[in-house]
Protein backbone atom coordinates (compact mmCIF):
# COMPACT_ATOMS: atom_id res chain seq x y z
CA UNK A 1 0.00 0.00 0.00
CA UNK A 2 2.84 2.07 1.20
CA UNK A 3 4.42 1.30 -2.46
CA UNK A 4 1.21 2.39 -4.12
CA UNK A 5 0.80 5.62 -2.66
CA UNK A 6 4.29 6.88 -3.19
CA UNK A 7 3.93 5.81 -7.30
CA UNK A 8 0.74 7.55 -7.29
CA UNK A 9 2.46 10.59 -5.31
CA UNK A 10 5.23 10.95 -7.94
CA UNK A 11 2.93 10.55 -10.82
CA UNK A 12 1.10 13.52 -9.51
CA UNK A 13 3.88 15.27 -9.06
CA UNK A 14 5.02 14.53 -12.62
CA UNK A 15 2.26 15.82 -14.23
CA UNK A 16 2.21 18.78 -12.41
CA UNK A 17 6.00 19.43 -13.25
CA UNK A 18 4.72 18.74 -16.98
CA UNK A 19 2.06 20.96 -17.16
CA UNK A 20 3.99 24.06 -15.16
CA UNK A 21 7.34 23.51 -18.12
CA UNK A 22 4.50 23.36 -20.58
CA UNK A 23 2.71 26.40 -19.88
CA UNK A 24 6.00 28.09 -19.49
CA UNK A 25 7.35 26.97 -22.94
CA UNK A 26 3.69 26.94 -24.64
CA UNK A 27 2.31 30.45 -22.76
CA UNK A 28 -0.85 31.91 -23.73
CA UNK A 29 -1.00 34.79 -25.65
CA UNK A 30 -0.10 37.91 -23.86
CA UNK A 31 -2.91 41.33 -24.94
CA UNK A 32 -0.05 43.73 -26.16
CA UNK A 33 -0.36 47.17 -27.54
CA UNK A 34 -2.45 47.51 -29.74
CA UNK A 35 -5.54 50.15 -31.50
CA UNK A 36 -8.79 49.18 -30.77
CA UNK A 37 -11.44 50.50 -33.84
CA UNK A 38 -14.98 51.18 -33.05
CA UNK A 39 -17.75 50.70 -35.06
CA UNK A 40 -18.44 53.27 -38.53
CA UNK A 41 -21.26 55.48 -38.59
CA UNK A 42 -23.98 53.63 -40.78
CA UNK A 43 -23.52 54.55 -44.07
CA UNK A 44 -25.09 57.35 -45.71
CA UNK A 45 -24.45 56.46 -49.12
CA UNK A 46 -24.75 52.68 -51.02
CA UNK A 47 -27.43 50.21 -52.15
CA UNK A 48 -28.19 48.91 -48.60
CA UNK A 49 -28.76 52.80 -47.26
CA UNK A 50 -30.99 53.44 -50.27
CA UNK A 51 -33.03 50.26 -49.54
CA UNK A 52 -33.43 50.41 -45.52
CA UNK A 53 -32.26 54.04 -44.20
CA UNK A 54 -35.43 56.01 -44.70
CA UNK A 55 -37.31 53.11 -43.62
CA UNK A 56 -35.77 52.91 -40.57
CA UNK A 57 -36.36 56.42 -39.60
CA UNK A 58 -39.48 56.40 -40.64
CA UNK A 59 -40.07 53.21 -37.82
CA UNK A 60 -37.50 55.36 -35.64
CA UNK A 61 -36.97 52.90 -32.53
CA UNK A 62 -38.14 49.37 -34.03
CA UNK A 63 -36.18 46.91 -35.85
CA UNK A 64 -37.48 45.57 -39.35
CA UNK A 65 -36.67 41.54 -39.31
CA UNK A 66 -36.96 38.63 -41.69
CA UNK A 67 -36.66 34.95 -40.80
CA UNK A 68 -33.85 33.30 -42.54
CA UNK A 69 -35.14 29.51 -42.43
CA UNK A 70 -33.45 27.98 -45.64
CA UNK A 71 -29.89 27.44 -46.03
CA UNK A 72 -29.30 28.86 -49.43
CA UNK A 73 -31.18 32.09 -48.43
CA UNK A 74 -28.97 32.32 -45.32
CA UNK A 75 -26.11 32.27 -47.26
CA UNK A 76 -26.84 34.03 -50.52
CA UNK A 77 -28.29 37.16 -48.04
CA UNK A 78 -24.57 36.97 -46.20
CA UNK A 79 -23.35 37.42 -50.10
CA UNK A 80 -25.68 39.91 -50.95
CA UNK A 81 -24.53 42.53 -47.98
CA UNK A 82 -21.08 41.61 -48.63
CA UNK A 83 -21.27 42.70 -52.23
CA UNK A 84 -23.51 45.39 -51.52
CA UNK A 85 -21.10 47.11 -48.68
CA UNK A 86 -19.10 50.37 -49.39
CA UNK A 87 -18.08 51.17 -45.63
CA UNK A 88 -17.92 48.32 -43.18
CA UNK A 89 -18.16 44.55 -42.44
CA UNK A 90 -18.32 43.62 -39.14
CA UNK A 91 -18.11 39.43 -38.61
CA UNK A 92 -17.74 37.22 -35.78
CA UNK A 93 -18.21 33.82 -36.13
CA UNK A 94 -17.41 30.78 -33.58
CA UNK A 95 -16.51 27.88 -36.36
CA UNK A 96 -15.63 29.08 -39.90
CA UNK A 97 -14.93 26.18 -42.43
CA UNK A 98 -12.56 25.00 -45.18
CA UNK A 99 -14.89 24.20 -47.75
CA UNK A 100 -16.97 26.02 -50.26
CA UNK A 101 -19.37 28.25 -48.74
CA UNK A 102 -16.11 29.32 -46.54
CA UNK A 103 -14.19 30.02 -48.98
CA UNK A 104 -16.61 32.01 -50.86
CA UNK A 105 -17.32 34.08 -48.07
CA UNK A 106 -13.72 34.43 -47.48
CA UNK A 107 -13.48 35.53 -51.10
CA UNK A 108 -16.40 38.15 -50.75
CA UNK A 109 -14.83 39.61 -47.58
CA UNK A 110 -11.57 40.17 -49.79
CA UNK A 111 -13.52 41.52 -52.52
CA UNK A 112 -15.33 44.10 -50.23
CA UNK A 113 -11.99 45.17 -48.98
CA UNK A 114 -10.73 45.39 -52.60
CA UNK A 115 -13.25 48.34 -53.01
CA UNK A 116 -12.14 50.19 -49.80
CA UNK A 117 -14.61 48.52 -47.51
CA UNK A 118 -13.08 48.06 -43.90
CA UNK A 119 -13.35 44.68 -42.87
CA UNK A 120 -13.14 43.11 -39.07
CA UNK A 121 -13.37 39.59 -38.79
CA UNK A 122 -13.83 38.44 -35.39
CA UNK A 123 -13.48 34.14 -34.69
CA UNK A 124 -13.06 31.38 -32.14
CA UNK A 125 -9.80 29.87 -32.32
CA UNK A 126 -11.47 26.55 -31.69
CA UNK A 127 -13.05 26.78 -34.56
CA UNK A 128 -10.94 27.22 -37.31
CA UNK A 129 -8.98 24.22 -38.39
CA UNK A 130 -6.37 24.47 -40.84
CA UNK A 131 -7.66 27.73 -41.74
CA UNK A 132 -4.27 29.85 -40.57
CA UNK A 133 -2.96 30.48 -43.98
CA UNK A 134 -6.04 31.79 -45.28
CA UNK A 135 -6.68 34.61 -42.16
CA UNK A 136 -2.99 35.48 -42.54
CA UNK A 137 -3.67 36.11 -46.38
CA UNK A 138 -6.73 38.15 -45.50
CA UNK A 139 -5.16 39.68 -42.42
CA UNK A 140 -2.31 40.64 -44.94
CA UNK A 141 -4.89 42.91 -47.07
CA UNK A 142 -4.41 46.80 -45.60
CA UNK A 143 -8.34 47.06 -44.83
CA UNK A 144 -8.70 43.65 -42.87
CA UNK A 145 -8.09 43.16 -39.13
CA UNK A 146 -8.47 39.89 -38.32
CA UNK A 147 -8.42 38.80 -34.31
CA UNK A 148 -9.08 35.26 -32.38
CA UNK A 149 -10.92 34.48 -29.01
CA UNK A 150 -9.35 32.73 -26.76
CA UNK A 151 -6.49 31.59 -29.20
CA UNK A 152 -4.89 27.95 -28.38
CA UNK A 153 -0.95 27.76 -27.17
CA UNK A 154 -0.48 25.76 -30.27
CA UNK A 155 -1.43 25.69 -33.67
CA UNK A 156 -0.40 22.07 -34.73
CA UNK A 157 -2.13 19.55 -32.46
CA UNK A 158 -4.15 22.38 -31.08
CA UNK A 159 -6.15 20.14 -28.85
CA UNK A 160 -2.87 18.73 -26.83
CA UNK A 161 -3.32 22.95 -25.42
CA UNK A 162 -6.52 21.63 -23.28
CA UNK A 163 -3.94 19.26 -21.25
CA UNK A 164 -2.18 22.00 -19.69
CA UNK A 165 -4.73 25.19 -20.21
CA UNK A 166 -7.88 23.24 -20.23
CA UNK A 167 -10.10 25.98 -17.79
CA UNK A 168 -9.32 28.99 -20.06
CA UNK A 169 -9.49 27.18 -23.71
CA UNK A 170 -12.50 25.41 -22.06
CA UNK A 171 -14.45 29.01 -22.18
CA UNK A 172 -15.40 29.82 -26.34
CA UNK A 173 -17.22 32.42 -28.01
CA UNK A 174 -20.60 30.99 -29.37
CA UNK A 175 -21.26 34.35 -30.97
CA UNK A 176 -22.94 34.67 -34.76
CA UNK A 177 -23.29 37.97 -36.49
CA UNK A 178 -22.79 39.77 -39.55
CA UNK A 179 -23.23 43.21 -39.80
CA UNK A 180 -22.71 45.54 -43.15
CA UNK A 181 -22.64 49.37 -43.49
CA UNK A 182 -24.14 49.85 -40.39
CA UNK A 183 -27.18 49.41 -42.08
CA UNK A 184 -28.30 45.81 -41.60
CA UNK A 185 -27.00 42.93 -39.81
CA UNK A 186 -27.71 38.89 -39.91
CA UNK A 187 -27.50 37.09 -36.15
CA UNK A 188 -29.06 33.43 -35.33
CA UNK A 189 -27.20 30.09 -35.08
CA UNK A 190 -25.55 29.59 -37.84
CA UNK A 191 -22.07 29.24 -38.42
CA UNK A 192 -19.89 29.24 -41.80
CA UNK A 193 -19.72 26.14 -43.22
CA UNK A 194 -21.22 23.61 -46.03
CA UNK A 195 -23.58 21.89 -43.24
CA UNK A 196 -25.16 25.28 -42.59
CA UNK A 197 -25.83 26.40 -45.65
CA UNK A 198 -27.58 23.14 -46.96
CA UNK A 199 -24.71 22.07 -49.41
CA UNK A 200 -22.07 19.07 -49.17
CA UNK A 201 -21.71 15.77 -48.48
CA UNK A 202 -21.87 16.51 -44.62
CA UNK A 203 -24.97 16.15 -43.06
CA UNK A 204 -27.33 19.18 -43.34
CA UNK A 205 -28.22 20.79 -40.18
CA UNK A 206 -32.19 22.55 -39.76
CA UNK A 207 -31.03 26.16 -38.37
CA UNK A 208 -32.41 29.96 -38.46
CA UNK A 209 -30.79 32.90 -38.61
CA UNK A 210 -32.95 36.37 -38.91
CA UNK A 211 -31.79 39.34 -41.10
CA UNK A 212 -32.65 42.61 -38.78
CA UNK A 213 -32.10 46.31 -39.44
CA UNK A 214 -32.73 49.66 -37.78
CA UNK A 215 -33.15 50.23 -34.41
CA UNK A 216 -31.19 46.83 -33.29
CA UNK A 217 -28.10 47.78 -35.66
CA UNK A 218 -25.98 50.23 -33.87
CA UNK A 219 -26.92 47.65 -30.76
CA UNK A 220 -25.58 44.65 -32.77
CA UNK A 221 -22.05 47.35 -34.05
CA UNK A 222 -21.51 48.29 -29.99
CA UNK A 223 -21.53 44.37 -28.95
CA UNK A 224 -18.93 44.02 -31.60
CA UNK A 225 -16.83 46.33 -30.38
CA UNK A 226 -17.05 45.16 -26.64
CA UNK A 227 -15.75 41.68 -28.25
CA UNK A 228 -13.37 43.26 -29.95
CA UNK A 229 -11.48 45.34 -27.32
CA UNK A 230 -12.03 42.28 -25.22
CA UNK A 231 -8.58 41.29 -23.25
CA UNK A 232 -9.50 37.21 -24.04
CA UNK A 233 -9.54 38.80 -28.18
CA UNK A 234 -5.60 38.84 -29.51
CA UNK A 235 -4.77 40.25 -32.88
CA UNK A 236 -4.17 37.09 -35.33
CA UNK A 237 -1.30 38.27 -36.89
CA UNK A 238 0.99 37.13 -34.33
CA UNK A 239 -0.62 33.67 -34.11
CA UNK A 240 -1.29 32.52 -37.52
CA UNK A 241 2.06 33.89 -38.61
CA UNK A 242 2.91 35.46 -42.04
CA UNK A 243 1.80 34.09 -45.56
CA UNK A 244 4.03 32.72 -47.50
CA UNK A 245 3.89 30.87 -50.88
CA UNK A 246 1.01 30.97 -52.77
CA UNK A 247 -2.26 32.67 -51.85
CA UNK A 248 -4.65 29.65 -49.82
CA UNK A 249 -7.99 31.33 -50.69
CA UNK A 250 -7.54 31.08 -54.88
CA UNK A 251 -5.91 27.93 -53.94
CA UNK A 252 -9.10 26.84 -52.03
CA UNK A 253 -11.41 28.16 -54.53
CA UNK A 254 -9.40 26.93 -57.30
CA UNK A 255 -10.19 23.50 -55.98
CA UNK A 256 -14.11 24.15 -56.34
CA UNK A 257 -13.97 25.39 -60.20
CA UNK A 258 -14.54 22.23 -61.48
CA UNK A 259 -16.56 20.34 -59.05
CA UNK A 260 -20.31 20.01 -59.88
CA UNK A 261 -20.73 21.32 -56.37
CA UNK A 262 -20.29 24.89 -57.34
CA UNK A 263 -22.26 25.21 -60.34
CA UNK A 264 -25.18 23.76 -58.21
CA UNK A 265 -25.05 25.79 -55.53
CA UNK A 266 -24.86 29.21 -58.14
CA UNK A 267 -28.11 27.61 -59.52
CA UNK A 268 -29.85 27.44 -55.94
CA UNK A 269 -28.57 30.69 -55.19
CA UNK A 270 -29.57 32.24 -58.36
CA UNK A 271 -33.50 30.80 -57.42
CA UNK A 272 -33.08 31.96 -53.93
CA UNK A 273 -35.91 33.49 -52.58
CA UNK A 274 -34.20 36.25 -50.48
CA UNK A 275 -32.37 36.94 -53.61
CA UNK A 276 -35.23 37.75 -55.80
CA UNK A 277 -36.60 40.03 -52.53
CA UNK A 278 -33.19 42.00 -52.26
CA UNK A 279 -32.72 42.30 -55.78
CA UNK A 280 -36.07 43.45 -55.50
CA UNK A 281 -36.64 45.83 -53.48
CA UNK A 282 -39.20 44.15 -51.71
CA UNK A 283 -38.21 42.06 -48.26
CA UNK A 284 -41.43 42.17 -46.83
CA UNK A 285 -39.98 43.32 -43.57
CA UNK A 286 -41.75 42.84 -40.29
CA UNK A 287 -41.08 46.17 -38.26
CA UNK A 288 -41.35 45.46 -34.45
CA UNK A 289 -39.62 45.77 -30.62
CA UNK A 290 -36.52 43.68 -30.19
CA UNK A 291 -34.25 43.01 -27.57
CA UNK A 292 -30.12 42.23 -28.30
CA UNK A 293 -28.95 39.66 -25.56
CA UNK A 294 -25.66 39.31 -25.45
CA UNK A 295 -23.26 38.33 -22.75
CA UNK A 296 -20.09 40.24 -21.33
CA UNK A 297 -16.82 38.87 -22.93
CA UNK A 298 -15.45 38.53 -19.26
CA UNK A 299 -17.30 35.32 -19.14
CA UNK A 300 -14.68 34.18 -21.19
CA UNK A 301 -12.37 34.65 -18.41
CA UNK A 302 -14.78 33.12 -15.21
CA UNK A 303 -15.04 36.70 -14.04
CA UNK A 304 -18.38 37.62 -15.44
CA UNK A 305 -21.27 38.17 -12.05
CA UNK A 306 -24.47 35.65 -12.27
CA UNK A 307 -27.24 38.42 -12.65
CA UNK A 308 -25.14 39.71 -15.78
CA UNK A 309 -24.86 36.01 -17.39
CA UNK A 310 -27.37 35.88 -20.50
CA UNK A 311 -29.46 33.08 -19.51
CA UNK A 312 -30.06 35.62 -16.53
CA UNK A 313 -30.87 38.57 -18.40
CA UNK A 314 -32.92 36.58 -20.71
CA UNK A 315 -35.42 35.39 -18.23
CA UNK A 316 -35.74 38.66 -17.32
CA UNK A 317 -36.88 40.30 -20.79
CA UNK A 318 -39.03 37.67 -21.54
CA UNK A 319 -41.00 37.94 -18.54
CA UNK A 320 -43.90 35.92 -17.47
CA UNK A 321 -44.80 32.76 -19.49
CA UNK A 322 -48.80 32.69 -19.74
CA UNK A 323 -50.01 29.31 -22.00
CA UNK A 324 -47.10 28.34 -24.25
CA UNK A 325 -43.53 27.66 -24.40
CA UNK A 326 -42.11 25.79 -27.42
CA UNK A 327 -38.24 25.18 -27.15
CA UNK A 328 -35.89 24.42 -30.10
CA UNK A 329 -32.74 23.27 -28.79
CA UNK A 330 -29.90 21.13 -30.18
CA UNK A 331 -28.10 20.46 -27.38
CA UNK A 332 -30.95 20.16 -24.45
CA UNK A 333 -29.11 19.45 -21.63
CA UNK A 334 -31.41 20.86 -18.59
CA UNK A 335 -29.92 19.29 -15.69
CA UNK A 336 -32.39 19.18 -12.35
CA UNK A 337 -32.90 23.26 -12.06
CA UNK A 338 -34.07 23.07 -15.46
CA UNK A 339 -36.40 19.90 -15.10
CA UNK A 340 -37.45 22.19 -12.01
CA UNK A 341 -38.12 25.10 -13.80
CA UNK A 342 -39.86 23.67 -16.98
CA UNK A 343 -42.21 21.08 -14.15
CA UNK A 344 -43.02 24.78 -12.61
CA UNK A 345 -44.33 26.21 -16.02
CA UNK A 346 -46.15 23.60 -16.30
CA UNK A 347 -47.84 23.38 -12.93
CA UNK A 348 -48.67 26.41 -13.25
CA UNK A 349 -50.89 25.39 -16.16
CA UNK A 350 -48.21 26.66 -18.93
CA UNK A 351 -48.14 24.33 -22.34
CA UNK A 352 -44.33 23.19 -22.47
CA UNK A 353 -42.86 21.56 -25.80
CA UNK A 354 -39.40 20.79 -26.41
CA UNK A 355 -37.91 19.43 -29.72
CA UNK A 356 -34.30 18.52 -29.26
CA UNK A 357 -31.78 15.83 -31.46
CA UNK A 358 -32.58 12.21 -31.14
CA UNK A 359 -29.50 10.37 -30.41
CA UNK A 360 -28.78 9.15 -33.90
CA UNK A 361 -29.67 12.58 -35.31
CA UNK A 362 -26.98 14.52 -32.87
CA UNK A 363 -23.68 15.36 -33.52
CA UNK A 364 -22.68 15.80 -30.12
CA UNK A 365 -23.48 11.99 -28.36
CA UNK A 366 -22.43 13.11 -24.84
CA UNK A 367 -24.47 15.84 -24.73
CA UNK A 368 -27.62 13.03 -25.66
CA UNK A 369 -26.34 11.36 -22.98
CA UNK A 370 -26.55 14.50 -20.86
CA UNK A 371 -30.34 15.41 -21.90
CA UNK A 372 -31.80 11.41 -21.72
CA UNK A 373 -31.45 11.24 -18.13
CA UNK A 374 -33.85 13.49 -17.09
CA UNK A 375 -36.20 12.75 -20.16
CA UNK A 376 -38.28 10.22 -18.06
CA UNK A 377 -38.64 13.32 -15.28
CA UNK A 378 -39.68 15.68 -18.05
CA UNK A 379 -42.87 13.44 -19.23
CA UNK A 380 -43.57 13.10 -15.33
CA UNK A 381 -44.37 16.86 -14.90
CA UNK A 382 -46.36 16.72 -18.27
CA UNK A 383 -43.64 17.80 -20.33
CA UNK A 384 -43.70 17.22 -24.51
CA UNK A 385 -40.65 16.09 -26.02
CA UNK A 386 -39.68 15.24 -29.55
CA UNK A 387 -36.59 14.37 -30.55
CA UNK A 388 -35.95 14.91 -34.54
CA UNK A 389 -34.99 12.29 -37.02
CA UNK A 390 -31.54 11.32 -38.64
CA UNK A 391 -33.46 11.07 -41.55
CA UNK A 392 -36.84 13.38 -41.94
CA UNK A 393 -39.70 12.01 -43.72
CA UNK A 394 -42.43 13.68 -45.11
CA UNK A 395 -43.30 17.04 -45.53
CA UNK A 396 -41.14 19.72 -43.21
CA UNK A 397 -42.55 22.67 -41.82
CA UNK A 398 -40.60 25.88 -43.02
CA UNK A 399 -37.45 24.06 -44.22
CA UNK A 400 -36.63 23.69 -48.17
CA UNK A 401 -34.11 20.46 -48.73
CA UNK A 402 -31.93 21.26 -51.42
CA UNK A 403 -31.31 18.83 -54.52
CA UNK A 404 -27.84 17.83 -53.51
CA UNK A 405 -25.92 16.95 -50.43
CA UNK A 406 -26.68 14.61 -47.91
CA UNK A 407 -30.29 13.53 -47.41
CA UNK A 408 -29.55 13.51 -43.53
CA UNK A 409 -30.05 15.95 -40.65
CA UNK A 410 -29.32 17.33 -37.46
CA UNK A 411 -30.95 20.08 -35.79
CA UNK A 412 -29.40 23.14 -34.72
CA UNK A 413 -31.40 25.84 -34.73
CA UNK A 414 -31.62 27.61 -31.43
CA UNK A 415 -35.09 29.20 -30.75
CA UNK A 416 -38.13 29.41 -28.56
CA UNK A 417 -41.94 31.23 -28.70
CA UNK A 418 -43.91 32.56 -25.74
CA UNK A 419 -47.39 32.94 -25.76
CA UNK A 420 -47.23 33.74 -29.12
CA UNK A 421 -46.05 37.21 -29.14
CA UNK A 422 -42.18 36.69 -28.67
CA UNK A 423 -39.42 34.32 -29.97
CA UNK A 424 -35.93 34.27 -29.42
CA UNK A 425 -33.14 33.78 -32.27
CA UNK A 426 -29.96 33.24 -31.65
CA UNK A 427 -26.97 31.11 -30.49
CA UNK A 428 -27.51 30.10 -26.47
CA UNK A 429 -28.69 26.32 -26.02
CA UNK A 430 -30.21 24.92 -22.99
CA UNK A 431 -27.04 23.48 -21.88
CA UNK A 432 -24.54 24.18 -19.31
CA UNK A 433 -22.34 25.23 -21.62
CA UNK A 434 -24.39 28.20 -23.06
CA UNK A 435 -25.41 28.85 -19.41
CA UNK A 436 -21.94 29.27 -17.93
CA UNK A 437 -18.85 28.77 -20.34
CA UNK A 438 -19.64 29.77 -23.77
CA UNK A 439 -20.36 33.80 -24.45
CA UNK A 440 -23.75 33.87 -26.12
CA UNK A 441 -26.28 35.85 -28.23
CA UNK A 442 -29.47 36.68 -29.73
CA UNK A 443 -32.33 38.52 -30.82
CA UNK A 444 -35.47 38.54 -28.43
CA UNK A 445 -38.01 39.60 -30.93
CA UNK A 446 -42.05 41.11 -30.48
CA UNK A 447 -43.85 38.88 -33.40
CA UNK A 448 -46.99 36.77 -33.04
CA UNK A 449 -46.12 36.14 -36.75
CA UNK A 450 -42.61 34.56 -35.99
CA UNK A 451 -44.12 32.82 -32.42
CA UNK A 452 -47.47 32.03 -34.17
CA UNK A 453 -45.30 29.93 -36.96
CA UNK A 454 -43.45 28.08 -34.19
CA UNK A 455 -46.43 27.10 -31.99
CA UNK A 456 -47.75 26.21 -35.24
CA UNK A 457 -45.01 23.53 -36.26
CA UNK A 458 -45.41 21.94 -32.94
CA UNK A 459 -49.16 21.64 -33.40
CA UNK A 460 -48.64 20.26 -36.60
CA UNK A 461 -46.59 17.64 -34.83
CA UNK A 462 -43.82 18.37 -36.48
CA UNK A 463 -44.75 16.79 -39.60
CA UNK A 464 -42.84 13.35 -39.67
CA UNK A 465 -39.47 15.67 -38.76
CA UNK A 466 -39.35 14.27 -35.11
CA UNK A 467 -40.11 11.41 -33.03
CA UNK A 468 -43.16 12.13 -29.95
CA UNK A 469 -40.94 10.73 -26.69
CA UNK A 470 -44.22 9.22 -24.40
CA UNK A 471 -43.90 7.19 -21.52
CA UNK A 472 -45.66 3.95 -21.24
CA UNK A 473 -46.46 1.92 -18.18
CA UNK A 474 -44.84 -1.49 -17.71
CA UNK A 475 -45.22 -3.88 -15.12
CA UNK A 476 -42.08 -5.75 -13.83
CA UNK A 477 -41.64 -9.23 -14.77
CA UNK A 478 -43.30 -8.54 -17.84
CA UNK A 479 -41.34 -8.13 -21.00
CA UNK A 480 -37.75 -7.82 -19.30
CA UNK A 481 -35.33 -6.72 -21.69
CA UNK A 482 -32.98 -9.76 -20.96
CA UNK A 483 -36.06 -12.46 -21.18
CA UNK A 484 -39.25 -10.84 -23.23
CA UNK A 485 -42.53 -13.08 -22.27
CA UNK A 486 -44.47 -14.74 -24.58
CA UNK A 487 -47.57 -13.70 -22.41
CA UNK A 488 -47.00 -9.96 -23.63
CA UNK A 489 -46.78 -10.46 -27.72
CA UNK A 490 -46.49 -6.82 -28.47
CA UNK A 491 -42.64 -7.45 -28.18
CA UNK A 492 -39.91 -5.86 -30.54
CA UNK A 493 -36.98 -4.99 -28.62
CA UNK A 494 -35.15 -2.41 -31.41
CA UNK A 495 -38.61 -1.24 -33.08
CA UNK A 496 -41.67 1.95 -31.64
CA UNK A 497 -44.68 2.30 -33.45
CA UNK A 498 -44.91 5.02 -35.78
CA UNK A 499 -48.22 6.68 -34.55
CA UNK A 500 -50.49 7.96 -37.23
CA UNK A 501 -48.64 7.80 -40.61
CA UNK A 502 -50.11 5.09 -42.31
CA UNK A 503 -48.76 2.35 -39.53
CA UNK A 504 -45.79 2.37 -40.70
CA UNK A 505 -42.78 0.99 -37.93
CA UNK A 506 -39.60 3.05 -38.03
CA UNK A 507 -36.67 1.40 -36.63
CA UNK A 508 -35.53 2.77 -33.14
CA UNK A 509 -31.71 1.17 -33.08
CA UNK A 510 -29.31 1.61 -29.90
CA UNK A 511 -32.54 2.19 -27.66
CA UNK A 512 -30.80 1.08 -25.07
CA UNK A 513 -28.44 3.87 -24.47
CA UNK A 514 -32.35 6.10 -24.53
CA UNK A 515 -32.93 4.77 -21.68
CA UNK A 516 -34.10 0.68 -22.19
CA UNK A 517 -35.44 -0.96 -25.28
CA UNK A 518 -38.58 0.53 -26.73
CA UNK A 519 -41.51 -1.76 -26.95
CA UNK A 520 -42.96 -1.83 -30.81
CA UNK A 521 -45.87 -3.99 -32.22
CA UNK A 522 -45.39 -7.14 -32.71
CA UNK A 523 -48.21 -9.33 -34.10
CA UNK A 524 -50.51 -8.63 -31.13
CA UNK A 525 -51.54 -5.43 -33.16
CA UNK A 526 -51.95 -2.21 -31.48
CA UNK A 527 -53.87 -2.80 -28.63
CA UNK A 528 -50.98 -5.06 -27.39
CA UNK A 529 -49.06 -2.02 -27.16
CA UNK A 530 -49.91 -0.84 -23.58
CA UNK A 531 -50.74 -4.16 -22.68
CA UNK A 532 -50.82 -4.61 -18.91
CA UNK A 533 -51.51 -7.21 -16.70
CA UNK A 534 -54.20 -6.50 -13.84
CA UNK A 535 -52.29 -6.40 -10.42
CA UNK A 536 -55.51 -8.70 -8.35
CA UNK A 537 -54.89 -11.13 -10.87
CA UNK A 538 -51.13 -12.26 -9.95
CA UNK A 539 -51.18 -10.48 -6.16
CA UNK A 540 -48.20 -9.46 -5.27
CA UNK A 541 -46.05 -10.12 -8.17
CA UNK A 542 -46.07 -6.85 -10.28
CA UNK A 543 -45.20 -3.45 -9.73
CA UNK A 544 -45.18 -0.78 -12.62
CA UNK A 545 -42.63 1.06 -14.39
CA UNK A 546 -42.20 3.59 -16.53
CA UNK A 547 -40.52 3.26 -20.21
CA UNK A 548 -39.90 5.09 -23.30
CA UNK A 549 -41.25 5.08 -26.41
CA UNK A 550 -40.78 7.16 -29.15
CA UNK A 551 -43.37 7.66 -32.03
CA UNK A 552 -43.33 9.36 -34.96
CA UNK A 553 -45.63 11.94 -34.79
CA UNK A 554 -47.38 13.09 -38.19
CA UNK A 555 -50.41 15.43 -38.71
CA UNK A 556 -52.27 12.75 -40.24
CA UNK A 557 -52.54 11.49 -36.80
CA UNK A 558 -54.63 14.09 -35.60
CA UNK A 559 -52.75 14.81 -32.26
Amino acid sequence: MLILLEVLAATVVAVATAIVVARVVFPAPKAGARTNSTALPPASVGPLALAFARKSAEEAGKTGVLPLQAGADAFAARIILADAAVSSIDAQYYIWRRDLTGYLLLDALRRAADRGVRVRLLLDDNGISGLDRELAALGAHPDVEVRLYNPFNLRRFKSLSYGFDFFRLNRRMHNKSFTVDGQATILGGRNIGNEYFDTGPTALFVDLDVLAVGAIVPEVSADFDRYWAARSVHPAAGIVGTLTGSDPIDDGLARFHSDPQLAEYRLVLEGSDIVKAMTGGDLGLEWTKAILVSDDPVKGEGAVPREDLLAVRLLKAVGVVRARFDVVSPYMVPGAAGVRAFATLKARGVAVRILTNSLEATDVVPVHAGYAKHRKDMLRSGIQLFEMHPQAGGERPAVKLRPFGSSGSSLHAKTFAVDGARIFVGSFNFDPRSTTLNTEMGLLIESAQMANGLHAAFDLGLRGLAWRVERQRRPYGLDRPDQPRSDHRGTGRNRVQAGGCGGRRVAARRMAALGGPARGLGRGGPQQQNRQVPAASRPGRFRHRDRIALRSWCAASGA
